[in-house]
């Protein structure tokens, strides 16, 4: 557990905890974090996921994956 010992000699552990727990929430559990370091594209809010999921799908439509050729084929029986 992080800050286990703090936690433990404070005055009031329980409020202690929630500090501790709220000061981790909102350091790293944001979607914003998360952007900037790479791990997801892009942060939509909740009323305009519908469109920006229509449009992604619309451009995914047309989209044909090439496949490399095969190095060899069947091997004769």
């Amino acid at each position: 557990m992080i800050h286990r010992r703090e936690i433990q000699g404070a005055k009031d552990p329980a409020a202690m905890l929630k500090q501790k727990r709220d000061e981790y929430e909102a350091t790293f559990n944001n979607p914003y974090r998360a952007a900037a370091r790479g791990y997801v594209d892009d942060v939509i809010e909740a009323s305009s996921t519908r469109p920006v999921l229509i449009r992604a799908l619309n451009l995914l439509r047309t989209k044909h994956e090439e496949r490399p050729p095969r190095k060899h084929g069947n091997i004769p029986l």
